[in-house]
């Protein structure tokens, strides 16, 4: 499976869809990248003077590359057996800490290293930098990923 393939089975579109290219994908780990527009709704109320990217978005965008993406990764067969289906995901946990802020046009990678993966559930160790190779954020992130049948 292609790294852009992976992206175009994300079950996000934008305007929240927070992954834009994928770097490195293996069993183990992925690396994924984004820019945070500063067109981007949220930076409008979030600070009113100084606009940094919200905590919340920051997770989301490591679940969808951390998680997400290397979960799809790692269902691959059973997505290419499966062409009539959707990949439904459900976050169970989140644990970050946050050292940075993001702001309006800064480019952000994320690194994700799984921890485990069974019963689809995926639990992953992420990291994310800014492009001043900065530590955002890091934490433990798990969900569930599944394919249902498209109706």
């Amino acid at each position: 499976m292609e790294n852009k393939d992976i992206i175009d089975l994300l079950p996000y579109k934008a305007p929240f869809l927070f992954v834009e290219e994928l770097l490195e994908v293996n069993e183990d780990r992925v690396v994924g990248s984004y820019t945070f527009s500063r067109d981007l709704d949220f930076y409008q109320g979030h600070f009113k003077d100084f606009p940094i990217t919200p905590g919340v978005i920051l997770t989301e965008c490591c679940a969808q590359i951390g998680l997400v993406c290397l979960g799809i990764f790692l269902l691959e067969t059973y997505i290419a057996e499966n062409k009539d289906s959707n990949i439904s995901v459900g976050l169970s946990s989140s644990d970050m800490d946050f050292y940075h802020p993001v702001l309006p046009d800064e480019k952000v990678t994320v690194t994700s290293e799984k921890i485990y993966f069974r019963f689809n559930k995926l639990k992953c160790r992420v990291k994310m930098h800014n492009a001043a190779g900065q530590l955002v954020c890091k934490g433990i992130i798990s969900g569930m990923l599944k394919l249902k049948d498209i109706e």
